[in-house]
């Protein structure tokens, strides 16, 4: 398909009923969590390093066909966007961690477990899921892949000296009760190179011998719709496995988690608004103003959750307000996705299902 020739789609049943797939998920694996025996002690030890085994096949799952679409040949162009990489970075590494601080200690002076778990999800930029709303919403593919990079590096880099920084030093300042983080550079790279890097090198080889041995007409016109529907598969998988590991402990403490839901709803609506209206603003149009929106919203639950429970413990307040984040931004970011398709008509006066070269989750939209 060249740049000249945007074609229409219309939305599949997979992709029209996903909310509806996705809550059938959350319940199917609190269902499998609470009336299976030893499932979810099962699962919580089903780990190499700190990583779930379980999640981590879930994720690659997900995150590859997104990112085998990825045409590599057009990052260079991406990489060239000041506007899009500041604005980026800005967004990622001082708006959102400043945010979420501010939002934890308004909503949860009282509960320091539960404000540290907050603090500590807001410093982990998304490296995972973004790539499926963003693709769901007809973002910049390519933009995603390197602004994910991006992140990945500044998290390796910055995760520590930011939590260390929000959690001791600027408390300190402030006059409020500070709790220190302890948490190695290993353990962030090794996250980082589990949840992008294996399923990045693999999209990559995929399009280039795929591509070299087949021409680009036969991996995007019959290899990519093949592997396609997987992605919104492995998601649907990583959330069940989610909500089997941790639903007992959600469900068996509702007020503490509508506690701590209501920041991180405030957190991923400001988020997602600001990166939209600073796109808008920028002039980037709406493909990468969408990319730039999903990748300031999102969080990387993976190395929250890890750090929380390596740190304060499995059964602490800190490791449930890391499980909650990821329970309440997959139904919020669902919805901005719709939200965002909207925006594209009403705010970008355009159609997201045209632009060009931006093919859609193969198998959700036809």
């Amino acid at each position: 398909m060249s740049v000249a020739e945007p074609t229409t789609r219309r939305l599949s049943a997979l992709d029209r009923w996903l909310p509806l797939w996705i809550g059938l998920a959350m319940v199917a694996g609190i269902l499998l969590g609470r009336f299976i025996p030893g499932l979810s002690q099962l699962l919580s030890h089903l780990e190499v390093g700190g990583i779930s085994v379980p999640i981590a096949l879930g994720l690659l799952i997900m995150m590859y066909p997104v990112l085998a679409k990825v045409r590599y040949d057009k990052v260079a162009a991406v990489t060239g966007d000041k506007k899009l990489l500041i604005s980026s970075l800005a967004l990622n590494w001082i708006a959102g961690p400043a945010l979420m601080f501010a939002l934890a200690w308004t909503f949860l002076p009282d509960l320091p477990e539960y404000r540290t778990g907050l603090i500590i999800v807001g410093l982990a930029r998304c490296i995972a899921m973004v790539v499926i709303w963003n693709d769901l919403a007809c973002g910049d593919r390519e933009a995603a892949a390197v602004l994910v990079a991006i992140n990945s590096v500044f998290q390796v880099v910055a995760f520590s000296i930011l939590g260390w920084f929000y959690l001791t030093v600027l408390p300190g300042w402030l006059g409020f009760d500070s709790q220190g983080l302890d948490i190695s550079i290993w353990q962030i790279a090794v996250n980082v190179l589990v949840f992008l890097g294996v399923p990045l090198v693999a999209g990559f080889a995929s399009r280039f011998f795929g591509e070299r041995r087949k021409g680009r007409a036969w991996y995007e016109g019959t290899f990519l719709p093949k592997i396609g529907p997987w992605a919104l598969y492995g998601l649907l998988f990583t959330i069940v496995l989610l909500f089997a590991l941790q639903g007992e402990q959600v469900t068996s403490r509702p007020l503490d988690v509508i506690r701590i839901a209501v920041p991180l709803l405030v957190y991923f609506a400001v988020m997602w608004f600001v990166g939209l209206l600073t796109g808008k603003t920028l002039g980037l149009g709406y493909a990468r103003s969408s990319t730039l929106a999903f990748t300031a919203a999102g969080n990387n639950f993976e190395l929250a959750i890890a750090v929380a429970i390596g740190t304060f413990g499995a059964a602490s307040g800190q490791a449930l307000a890391g499980v909650v984040g990821p329970l309440i931004e997959v139904p919020v970011l669902v919805g901005l996705v719709y939200v965002s398709l909207w925006a594209a008509r009403t705010w970008f006066h355009t159609d997201p299902y045209a632009l060009p070269e931006q093919e859609v989750i193969e198998g959700t939209r036809q």
